[in-house]
């Protein structure tokens, strides 16, 4: 699905965050991300996404390289969740947040008002529909991105710190909706502080530091 080969990304600075970094990642379970702050964990998984380009080498997406594909090309292939969820949202309420790329893309009216109500029952959302995004708390946020995400149904994901700011119970929620997710075959990039995550559910452990690759358990 991903094939990242000799990726290095410099900031406008000049300082590097990425150096060398060649991967392949399968299109089903779970490769997490891990490493100090810092290490290029999130630079990573924005070119994995198509969001940011490679300085130099290439990221290539089903073997097409990211820099010959439309932002609407790759978002129909995977679905990005930024760390800070204000970045993703916009709609005027939730559940316009949830309908927008739906409507967009010519669903019928029908079936996103069904996936709509899905998503506002499994992330705990109902009673927040008419509610402005950017008044809700952070978990809240986090939450309706997500939800976003996933209403598209994309085949493979990247979250970057999908459990920040989430309580307990909401984190074990989380955890088993990605669980759902993978018996359903959709891959996934996770970037994660978060050991239960990543213990519990990813096949694979990437650790970064200093924007390469120290270890990889495949």
């Amino acid at each position: 699905m991903l094939k990242m080969t000799d990726v290095c990304y410099n900031y406008s600075t000049g300082d590097r965050a990425l150096s060398g970094v060649s991967l392949r990642i399968p299109g089903a379970g779970m490769t997490a991300i891990t490493g100090p702050n810092g290490s290029g964990k999130t630079t990573l998984g924005k070119i994995m996404a198509g969001i940011i380009k490679p300085t130099s080498g290439s990221a290539k997406i089903s073997g097409k390289d990211t820099r010959d594909m439309s932002l609407g090309e790759i978002g129909r292939k995977i679905g990005y969740l930024f760390q800070e969820p204000e970045r993703q949202i916009f709609a005027p309420t939730v559940e316009e947040e949830l309908s927008f790329v739906l409507r967009v893309q010519g669903v019928p009216d029908a079936e996103i008002a069904q996936r709509v109500e899905r998503m506002l029952e499994r992330f705990h959302l109902a009673d927040l529909r008419e509610r402005f995004p950017f008044l809700l708390s952070r978990g809240e946020k986090q939450r309706l991105a997500l939800a976003a995400v996933l209403v598209n149904r994309p085949g493979f994901l990247v979250l970057d710190e999908p459990t920040t700011a989430l309580d307990l119970k909401r984190q074990r929620d989380l955890l088993d909706l990605l669980k759902e997710l993978l018996e359903d075959d959709v891959g996934m990039v996770v970037i994660s502080h978060d050991r239960r995550l990543v213990t519990r559910h990813a096949s694979r452990v990437i650790e970064l530091v200093g924007g390469e690759v120290l270890r990889d358990s495949a």
